[in-house]
């Protein structure tokens, strides 16, 4: 018989100051998955940025949001996203999300916490200050 494993209960961790919001890591399971509370302030957004390794989705709690994303033809789309919807950035898609409102979104993503390459210049964007791109082979895993 298999002995039963006991269950884990966490108390939410600031990820550090954010200047769009806040980022809280709620559970996580080491090198298999995390999930993290964010909170984006309205006018604010990311850059325009795809991940090596990270496979991310979320649910938008309350508030709306605009996500740009390359249409796989090397051009910019978007999408407005509003609370109940879903999403999912697998490793590798081009994406920046800006919020319309102030948002909150649940989000469930494998360990990786700073695995990000910034990809203004491929599409003529102006540069973004913010958080720069990582090199795979210094990506954290929790």
């Amino acid at each position: 018989m298999i002995k039963p494993k006991k269950p884990e209960f966490f108390k939410p961790k600031d990820l550090g100051k954010r200047d769009w919001g806040k980022e809280e890591l709620l559970a996580f399971s080491s090198k298999k998955w995390m999930m993290k509370k964010l909170f984006i302030k309205k006018g604010s957004k990311g850059g325009l940025q795809y991940h090596h390794l990270k496979d991310e989705g979320g649910f938008i709690v309350y508030g709306s949001m605009l996500v740009r994303f390359d249409d796989g033809n090397g051009c910019l789309t978007s999408k407005i996203l509003k609370e109940g919807s879903s999403f999912r950035f697998p490793p590798s898609c081009i994406h920046q999300e800006e919020a319309l409102t102030d948002v909150l979104i649940i989000e469930c993503s494998t360990p990786h916490l700073n695995d990000r390459v910034r990809v203004e210049e491929r599409y003529d964007e102006s540069s973004f200050e913010g958080l720069p791109s990582t090199n795979i082979e210094d990506i954290k895993i929790i």
